[in-house]
């Protein structure tokens, strides 16, 4: 069994800022701490987009520098709050495709994790994503050449509409053409995505979805609501994927909680 740790919408702003009252930065060194202490055998981990609020550069330096005593390899992803530009200065050495985009992918054991750019710098809304023709292209490539392995896909837009309407909106506007090269490939055995900050599980197609919480703020129970920017102070997670011989297991782990001494009961 191996392990992956995941951390998703982190919103790192500049120093001596504010989230409802949440430092984000604070949060996520937190949040590491705590999956590394854990979890130190985790092969990885993955940073699933939102890795700043701004996309400013000294908010991605923060990140750099939160990031520099990490002992394990970590896979960076850009969600909408991010710009590759910044980003690709503060981080010039991490991967991406000949036409810029942050994707890449990693073999674990068994397993083939692809992590895919859904930001859409193009767009009129700046928030919803999409993934263009060379980004699908790429992708369906990385599923060509995994041959048996069974694949994880990383996004930061999910797959799926969660019936928060607001975040639905400005979600993955070409998922279906997502789902269906995906389905198509017939190896993927879960996606895993960010961008709505609250726990989901669904299904994209058969392929099983889970959508992680930010170790920052969340999105409250307002399902129908139309405003995206609703946000609460609920305890802060990070994603731990465990990669077994029988398929993938995934946990969600609140960190901010009360420390409890855990006891047996008959």
């Amino acid at each position: 069994m191996q392990k992956v740790i995941v951390l998703t919408d982190i919103h790192i702003v500049p120093e001596g800022e504010t989230i409802i009252g949440i430092d984000p930065c604070a949060r996520f060194m937190q949040g590491m701490a705590h999956a590394l202490d854990n979890h130190p055998d985790a092969e990885r981990v993955v940073l699933c987009g939102d890795l700043t609020h701004n996309a400013a550069p000294q908010e991605y330096a923060r990140l750099r520098a939160a990031l520099d005593t990490c002992p394990l390899p970590v896979s960076l992803m850009l969600g909408n709050h991010d710009r590759r530009a910044p980003f690709l200065a503060a981080f010039p050495e991490a991967e991406r495709m000949e036409t810029g985009h942050i994707q890449h992918h990693t073999d674990i054991g068994v397993y083939r994790l692809i992590c895919l750019d859904t930001l859409n710098e193009e767009t009129a809304d700046t928030h919803s994503g999409r993934l263009c023709d060379a980004r699908l292209d790429w992708l369906e490539d990385r599923l060509a050449e995994a041959g048996d392995r069974r694949v994880i896909v990383f996004t930061h837009h999910p797959p799926i509409e969660t019936g928060f309407k607001g975040m639905d909106w400005i979600g993955l506007k070409n998922r279906a053409e997502l789902t269906a090269r995906l389905k198509r490939a017939g190896n993927v055995v879960q996606i895993v995505s960010g961008h709505i900050h609250r726990s989901i599980q669904g299904a994209a197609l058969g392929i099983p979805v889970c959508i992680l919480k930010s170790p920052c703020h969340q999105m409250p129970m307002a399902l129908g609501f139309q405003d995206p920017n609703l946000s609460i102070d609920e305890p802060g997670a990070y994603g731990l994927l465990l990669l077994t011989d029988e398929g993938v297991v995934v946990h969600s782990e609140d960190f901010t909680l009360p420390p409890t001494g855990a006891q047996t009961y008959t």
